[in-house]
């Protein structure tokens, strides 16, 4: 059982992905800095030269075309935006261009580029560079959406995005780059459309995106102590989402809460809450949402635990659906409870 990060993870996919397809290459702003992307692009450079591994000027639009053009020549590219608050300039180049030139051209052209894009709190990063904004890149036909939770799943996830000769938006949480887990040393892909059940249940489904499935598991533990058994569902990837997976649980649980990154308002976890009740016609189930407030990301420490849900605030918001009413119960808090400290620059 080899534990590595989940910046390894994603460094170990790059490296095996660019050794085996000379046609894949790495760029994006600081790509080539000594903090190299948190690690992810450690040792690239060197190793692959400056043709295949190269830093880019502040301007999303602009590269964001090249990486489109460069996919339409043959190549594979992986484009690093680093904060997916700026993934906004490039909004045209994404949604126009990438995801529609297959459809528009026939079928005769492909587009497969990833980009990989950082959402989440961090050093109190506020407004401009907390958004989670992937639910826009759901909506628009012709995306793939994937925000893997664990390093597995980040090595995975990043070998089957390459391969696929559609556009995928690869989605990383910052506090998620820290955490460890097994991961195989050969390559192997994740892919999408099957949602994983992260720890089984029988009286409340809990559906966590991205940092929030570690949130659902503190929730889980949390439960216990009052002798609820929650279902933990990870979907992995939200563009083909799996929604059998999430239906089967709730016909069995009868309840369900989706924790997202984002604004609960035409969010992911919106979109997951319908479709789970339009597949359960007739089926009396109690749903809620949870995810930002909303109001613009704060960037102070004392906001930010108002803003974002963590374990026990979902806890009590399952305890309270499985009651039916307001209960006011608080868990005891556990130190031993794995936190994953955020270490920076970006």
């Amino acid at each position: 059982m080899r534990n590595i990060a989940y910046t390894e993870a994603i460094l170990e996919a790059t490296n095996q992905l660019m050794q085996k397809d000379p046609n894949v290459i790495v760029f994006g702003l600081d790509v080539d800095d000594p903090k190299a992307i948190q690690g992810t692009t450690k040792g690239l450079p060197a190793k692959f030269g400056s043709e295949r591994v190269f830093g880019t000027p502040l301007s999303e639009d602009a590269m964001t075309g090249a990486a489109v053009g460069m996919a339409l020549a043959g190549l594979r590219p992986i484009h690093i935006h680093i904060r997916m608050d700026f993934m906004l300039l490039a909004m045209n180049q994404l949604v126009n261009i990438a995801a529609k030139s297959h459809y528009m051209y026939g079928g005769r052209v492909n587009i497969p580029l990833v980009v990989r894009s950082m959402i989440g709190k961090s050093w109190g990063q506020g407004a401009q560079h907390s958004q989670s904004l992937y639910s826009f890149f759901m909506h628009v036909p012709g995306l793939k959406v994937v925000a893997p939770t664990t390093p597995y799943d980040a090595k995975g996830c990043l070998i089957e995005a390459v391969k696929d000769n559609n556009p995928v938006i690869y989605v990383e949480h910052r506090i998620l780059h820290f955490q460890k887990g097994y991961v195989p040393q050969k390559m192997y892909t994740v892919g999408p459309g099957k949602a994983r059940i992260t720890s089984p249940g029988k009286d409340i489904t809990l559906v966590g995106i991205s940092n929030m499935q570690l949130e659902c598991q503190h929730a889980k533990f949390y439960l216990e102590q009052v002798g609820v058994e929650a279902e933990v569902i990870d979907p992995i990837w939200l563009s083909p989402l799996d929604i059998a997976t999430i239906v089967e649980s709730v016909k069995k649980t009868g309840r369900l809460i989706v924790v997202d990154n984002d604004w609960v308002t035409c969010g992911a976890s919106s979109e997951i809450v319908a479709a789970v009740i339009e597949r359960l016609p007739g089926k009396s189930i109690a749903v809620k949402r949870m995810g930002f407030a909303q109001v613009t990301c704060p960037p102070t420490p004392a906001l930010e635990n108002l803003f974002y849900p963590n374990g026990i605030t979902i806890a009590q918001a399952a305890y309270d659906l499985i009651e039916g009413k307001k209960t006011n119960w608080a868990p005891t808090p556990k130190d031993h409870l794995q936190e994953i400290e955020f270490r920076g620059p970006f």
